[in-house]
């Protein structure tokens, strides 16, 4: 183990089994601990080389961004989910399952041992790997939930342009609002009539900055692109994990972390083309898959639709 000297938690030597001495962090009595403190001791608790170096990248970003000196009882359970986001929320799936498991590891640790501090947000969820069965959502599901009452205007289009465009998450959050061209209905990532009837209504005469923005301005000590702040109103780019908890928000049925992901939008687009009969080529375009064998997953016919295939073998006069 490491020897790490911190003003709020000192190292002793003590000896281990085979007489060894190694260093033991000694932890403030109470019930209040430093995010540096805390960050220290749950990595000096550990023993495999490999565990420490990959759990030392996460836990070690995590507090440098959430700010060493800060009681870790001060940190909510978003700004752990928002570190998450801002540090890995573009990365491969074992990344930000990798990076999400020792953030789980160090908030878990810190609860056993009863000290105050924050949780790992329902919405941050684990990633399912890319070969795994992501859920279908049907077309009335979908018209169901945006057409709520209940749901935001902002939610209602980024959840119809998703679907519509089949892009990617970060691809629409990304988007500007001088990127658009609302005459022909086109942006980086193309729309259509649903989307266009939304849009106006959304931006309400913002003529630059993100489309989709928060409901409140960023905080004085955060620092953003001038591409991501609304120029008119200040608010700042809807980020992904905003955007994750908010369908969460409206979907768990059992609890907090267990409703739709962002992503079953572009899934459930592109299998409800394949199941109309699109072409492979016409999905790629639509998707912008670069490799067939990525795209033909999607052809996957519903129940109802081998059904209908089924009926067209049965016996009758309609069916020839």
């Amino acid at each position: 183990m490491r020897r790490r000297g911190r003003a709020a938690a000192r190292s002793a030597p003590a000896i281990c089994g085979k007489g060894k001495p190694v260093s033991v962090l000694l932890l403030p009595t109470g019930k209040a601990l430093t995010v540096r403190t805390a960050a220290d001791a749950v990595l000096d608790s550990l023993i495999n080389p490999n565990t420490v170096r990959n759990y030392g990248i996460a836990v070690g970003k995590a507090a440098e961004h959430l700010g060493e000196a800060r009681p870790l009882s001060a940190v909510a359970d978003d700004e752990i989910g928002g570190v998450l986001e801002l540090l890995w929320g573009s990365s491969s799936v074992n990344t930000w399952n990798a990076r999400r498991g020792a953030l789980l590891s160090w908030t878990g640790w810190r609860a056993e041992r009863g000290y105050d501090g924050p949780r790992v947000p329902a919405w941050a969820k684990r990633m399912p790997p890319p070969d795994s069965d992501t859920p279908v959502r049907s077309k009335m599901a979908i018209d169901r939930l945006i057409g709520r009452r209940d749901v935001h205007l902002r939610e209602k289009t980024l959840w119809r342009m998703l679907y519509e465009t089949a892009a990617r998450t970060d691809e629409i959050l990304g988007v500007n609002i001088e990127d658009l061209d609302l005459a022909a209905r086109r942006c980086p990532v193309k729309a259509i009539a649903g989307t266009a009837r939304l849009l106006p209504r959304l931006l309400r005469g913002r003529i630059r900055g993100p489309v989709f923005v928060t409901h409140r301005r960023p905080g004085p000590g955060k620092v953003l692109s001038p591409r991501d702040v609304c120029p008119t109103t200040g608010l700042a780019r809807l980020s992904y994990g905003q955007a994750r908890a908010l369908l969460d928000e409206h979907t768990a049925v059992r609890g907090p972390g267990t409703g739709w992901d962002l992503h079953e939008y572009r899934h459930s687009a592109l299998t409800h083309l394949g199941e109309q009969g699109a072409s492979l080529l016409m999905l790629m375009a639509k998707s912008r898959h670069k490799k067939p064998e990525n795209v033909r997953r999607y052809f996957q016919p519903s129940p109802e639709a081998i059904a209908e295939l089924t009926s067209l073998l049965a016996p009758g006069d309609s069916h020839r």
